[in-house]
């Protein structure tokens, strides 16, 4: 071998060994908590769950090579959320996946620092979690559940599929802000429908949840809107019994309502809200801030109807409702 070549060889072969013995280093170890306001034998947020899992290993992300995700399974207890959004703050992640508002809002009293991202929110910036959904300016962004216009389309559905409602109670959770949102704009919409619209607080009291729907269902061609919220689907067995025993046809937010018994739902795919929180968890350990990541409202949206709830409410689907549907329990 000449005395060039040989000399190319060596110059290659010491070009190469840093890369070697980088390439043989671990990786840096990222970690990510998610704050959950359900049980751990909820299907619906095992579901969602999988879903960001999922997602962030199509980004490069392997559990135990270079992300460890460290899930706390809250309940809907307001005690046992805080405690555990403290917990979580301490231990300082890279970041924070949390759904909703009971999650987000003891998170921020906790912690200014560490990044929060929300796959589910109805107002981030009326409840003070963000500036803007532009320009969220501080430690938490995500995604908006809905956007406010939807309350007029839970209206249309609930005529198109029940014509003969002149009357509707628009059932909302008291503590949160969106649901005043989502209220006006039904109110809005309702005389050109020709139905009127009745504000029905939500607060922890079942009992008073029962009482202010009986009242409700005393005078004819009532029908029900459920507006979002954590509370809502907390209590949403005891929503769906109350629309069937006093056959209130009822619009909800949430395909998880349809598939438990109840007529009709119109909301945002949550399972891909999951994995677009699981493309803003990327960013952020990538090294983007959460004040420049802007709050995004869903882009896919569902249709779920139940046959079986409609028949039993004597109530004909028109085809063409039929044929927006996403899923038709039959």
């Amino acid at each position: 071998m000449r005395r060039r070549d040989f000399i190319k060889v060596i110059a290659g072969s010491a070009a190469a060994w840093p890369l070697a013995a980088h390439a043989q280093q671990p990786e840096r170890m990222r970690r990510i908590s998610v704050l959950l306001p359900a049980t751990a034998d909820n299907p619906d947020f095992q579901a969602r769950l999988a879903a960001f899992h999922q997602e962030l290993a199509l980004l490069g992300w392997s559990i135990g090579r270079n992300v460890r995700i460290d899930t706390r399974w809250a309940t809907s207890n307001a005690a046992e959320i805080r405690k555990h959004a403290a917990e979580l703050a301490a231990l300082a992640p890279d970041v924070i996946l949390a759904h909703g508002t009971s999650t987000v809002g003891p998170l921020l009293q906790a912690t200014r620092t560490v990044p929060i991202v929300f796959p589910v929110i109805v107002d981030p910036v009326a409840s003070g979690f963000v500036d803007s959904l532009a320009r969220p300016g501080g430690n938490a962004t995500g995604f908006m559940s809905f956007e406010y216009s939807i309350g007029g389309k839970w209206l249309e559905l609930l005529k198109q599929i029940a014509p003969g409602v002149t009357r509707v109670a628009v059932i909302r959770d008291a503590a949160n802000p969106g649901g005043v949102a989502q209220f006006s704009v039904i109110q809005a919409m309702a005389p050109s429908l020709k139905v009127e619209a009745t504000l029905v607080n939500m607060h922890d009291d079942t009992a008073e949840i029962e009482r202010s729907v009986a009242a409700f269902a005393r005078f004819p061609n009532g029908g029900l809107i459920v507006a979002a919220s954590g509370a809502a689907y907390l209590h949403r067995d005891l929503i769906i019994t109350l629309a069937a025993r006093h056959k209130l046809p009822a619009v909800y937010f949430q395909s998880s309502f349809v598939t438990a018994g109840g007529l009709v739902s119109y909301g945002p795919d949550q399972i891909a809200l999951y994995r677009q929180a699981a493309g803003y968890a990327d960013r952020i350990l990538k090294g983007e801030r959460p004040a420049d990541l802007p709050v995004q409202a869903p882009t896919k949206y569902e249709l779920v109807i139940n046959l079986k709830t409609a028949k039993a409410l004597g109530l004909a689907v028109p085809p063409s409702v039929r044929a927006r549907a996403d899923e038709v329990i039959e």
